[in-house]
């Protein structure tokens, strides 16, 4: 039977996890459906049509989406349950809080956040902060699987040409109902999907120093993030928290400052291909997963980095 995959998009545009999300669906088996579900989605249809890996694009589209409700997507997703032996979708904010009402509307055990795909009912998974990786298998008949967006490539976005089918599955629900939406808008790189993340944690001292880090950013256009430590001090907001209880990233350089290196912390960022790690501790746990380490006050460090930050930019102008 073939794969429903549920698509992650704001109506304009498909949200880059959704393209990881179907790379790792395609391992599992190659026929992949992707659900629509909108409100003057076509564009977003029409590009996941284009994606090589999908075969169908189900597109739901009606006033009553226009705005995300768990709880609308589900009633929608339950209906076409029937005809697909697998349901996915990525394991971030918006897969955490669909896929466990599909699964219990469907009473079946979710498989979560999965890392790699061994057979169409045998997957692998992080525990234990991700120090150890449980092999799970699932006997139901339909399973919901959620994907660590960030353990497979994203899937190309052209050279594919998938049938685009109108569907008016679904309906309102009285259960909830959206009263606003509220995004903090920013021109720097999204933090779950940057190439270089530079992050702070309670050696920074104060939220007034995290201008160092957001300096650093600037000059490397990266992203910022930060360890629960400099969160929970009110440092910074939480939605740059990276860790166990935060985002998962994976750039491709990740620059920890004044971070001691807490286990929940590097189940957020070890996989990061290149870590540098800059602490006056060097005992600190950070340097047993750095590339490379620099035993330094962090509030010299940085303003030397800066500066040849500044003479690079210099001598490419």
């Amino acid at each position: 039977m073939s794969i429903l995959l549920l698509a992650e998009h704001n109506n304009k545009e498909v949200k880059p996890f959704t393209l990881n999300a179907i790379s790792a669906a395609s391992q599992i088996n190659e026929d992949v459906h992707v659900l629509v579900i909108g409100s003057n989605s076509d564009e977003v249809a029409k590009s996941i049509s284009q994606v090589p890996n999908v075969r169908k694009v189900i597109h739901v589209n009606n006033p009553i989406y226009e705005n995300y409700l768990a709880e609308n997507y589900t009633s929608v997703i339950f209906k076409l349950s029937g005809s697909y032996s697998h349901i996915v979708c990525s394991a971030n904010t918006f897969g955490k809080n669909l896929m466990p009402r599909v699964a219990a509307l469907l009473d079946v055990s979710q498989v979560s956040d999965i890392t790699k795909v061994i057979s169409e009912d045998t997957f692998q998974r992080p525990i234990y902060a991700g120090n150890a990786f449980a092999t799970v298998k699932s006997n139901d008949k339909i399973k919901c699987v959620t994907i660590r967006p960030t353990s497979f490539d994203p899937a190309p976005t052209s050279g594919g040409s998938a049938e685009i089918q109108n569907s008016d599955a679904g309906e309102a629900t009285e259960i909830s109902k959206f009263i606003k939406k509220e995004e903090i808008k920013s021109d720097r790189p999204e933090l779950g999907t940057a190439r270089i993340v530079v992050s702070g944690g309670r050696g920074m001292q104060s939220g007034e120093n995290f201008k160092l880090i957001t300096a650093v950013a600037d000059k490397l256009n990266a992203a910022i993030g930060a360890s629960r430590a400099a969160v929970d001090a009110g440092y910074i907001t939480n939605d740059h928290q990276v860790g166990q209880t935060g985002k998962v990233v994976v750039p491709d350089l990740y620059i920890a400052v004044g971070i001691s290196g807490a286990i929940q912390h590097l189940a957020g960022m070890k996989e990061s291909k290149v870590i540098v790690a800059i602490n006056k501790d060097g005992e600190a746990p950070i340097f047993s997963v750095a590339d490379y380490g620099l035993e330094a006050d962090l509030f010299e460090a940085l303003p030397k980095f800066l500066e040849e930050l500044n003479k690079l930019n210099t001598i490419q102008k």
